[in-house]
């Protein structure tokens, strides 16, 4: 059993150790710590974070915190003018945004195209907008990368999804045919509730595959509403952002308690995101924490080789100790702080990185990937885990050496015999 004069000589003697072992050692031991405990943390928090990232794309570019949508039984929502109204008036809302939404086909070169040629069509949703209400929810402006923006006097325009685009188009996807040759300025045709019109592309809109935006045509709601015959102002969906602080739960319960529920279906995100996804996450947060495993093996043998080389080149040293009445138990437990040194020296910097530079600064620079604009998910709780875990594997491989050094003999270790 540990007494408290060995825990003290042991502490004691760590110190003495740390102040007189060479910089560059130390340096390189915590820069190793350092590196552990970021590959612990950053690798899982990357794979989850592409996972997350598309799910904030969905929160901020289409469902918001809170999303109201036709009940199942129902093409539209009922009493959509007075529903959006109730939404805006209420304390908490950041922006709302109400869309038509019907599924439609887009045509392109249909002038050209040889009589026996496949039509270069595809299936869309085309999306009628708000042009001042969308842009201010999900930015979608900044999305046009060719061409220009919607105004609200706009007829015949629309803007298109890169997805629908095939020079920008991240491989097939079922039932979508990009179109081909489709530029600012191009004519197409739109075919939307049994109605053709030809429009022009007034732009693109470039995103992430995996984005909402990326397989959609957007109209002035004005000319969406005329092709559909809707004369009552229903819409099918009413995003809302909400201000940072507000409770999701609690603004969705309120239009329920408000009666938006009996002509509505109204949903937190976390609600209306498929279950699927959180099945994802955890995969994610597997494989990561098996690549962060390795790593901490490797920092154990890591620092398992620098104890034990420690430790054999002071054997000497170590003997005298023992001869001298300083029991081997003290000597053990000077290694054992020696690694908790190492461990926690390494871990603190790693979390002053972790959470002082690189997971603000992410998020607002988000790694830009095919798929996802990817973040670092690294929440409070697992990331002291994690330190716990290195902490100990250290000090396992810290106390293991230091043990087999101090049990041999001690004149053994006094001439330096094997």
């Amino acid at each position: 059993m540990l007494s408290l004069l060995n825990i003290r000589v042991g502490f004691y003697l760590a110190l003495r150790q740390i102040r007189r072992a060479s910089r560059w050692t130390t340096t390189l031991i915590v820069f190793v710590m350092l590196l552990t405990f970021l590959n612990l943390v950053v690798v899982t928090g990357v794979l989850v974070g592409i996972i997350q990232g598309i799910s904030n794309q969905y929160r901020t570019q289409e469902t918001g915190d809170v999303v109201v949508s036709s009940l199942d039984s129902k093409d539209f929502i009922e009493n959509s003018p007075q529903i959006i109204a109730l939404v805006k008036s209420l304390p908490g809302v950041a922006q709302v945004s109400s869309r038509y939404i019907a599924g439609g086909t887009i045509e392109a070169n249909y002038f050209s195209r040889d009589q026996k040629e496949k039509p270069n069509e595809t299936g869309a949703s085309v999306d009628g907008i708000n042009v001042a209400d969308e842009n201010a929810f999900s930015n979608l402006s900044t999305h046009v990368a060719e061409g220009s923006y919607l105004s609200s006097s706009d007829y015949d325009t629309v803007l298109l999804g890169s997805q629908l685009i095939d020079r920008y188009s991240f491989g097939k996807m079922p039932g979508l045919t990009p179109l081909k040759n489709v530029y600012p300025g191009t004519k197409i045709r739109l075919t939307l509730g049994g109605h053709t019109r030809e429009v022009v592309v007034k732009g693109i809109v470039s995103v992430p595959a995996n984005s909402p935006l990326a397989a959609r045509v957007f109209m002035p709601e004005g000319e969406v509403r005329e092709l559909i015959g809707r004369d009552d102002y229903a819409v099918n969906e009413i995003a809302t952002l909400l201000l940072p602080g507000t409770d999701p739960i609690a603004f969705r319960d309120l239009l329920l308690r408000s009666g938006v529920g009996a002509n509505a279906k109204v949903q937190t995100f976390e609600d209306a995101t498929p279950n699927g996804v959180a099945e994802i996450k955890d995969t994610f947060a597997m494989i990561g924490n098996a690549i962060g495993s390795i790593g901490l093996v490797v920092a154990a043998i890591t620092i398992f080789i620098v104890i034990f080389i420690n430790a054999v080149t002071r054997r000497k040293f170590i003997g005298i100790l023992k001869g001298i009445g300083i029991s081997g138990e003290a000597i053990e437990i000077s290694y054992i702080f020696q690694s908790i040194f190492y461990a926690a020296i390494g871990s603190s910097l790693g979390l002053l990185f972790l959470y002082g530079f690189l997971v603000p600064y992410i998020a607002v620079h988000p790694i830009v990937l095919p798929i996802s604009n990817a973040i670092i998910v690294a929440p409070v709780a697992s990331t002291l885990l994690r330190i716990l875990l290195l902490v100990v594997a250290t000090i396992i491989a810290g106390y293991l050496p230091a043990r087999m050094i101090v049990r041999k003999n001690t004149l053994d270790s006094i001439l330096g015999r094997t």
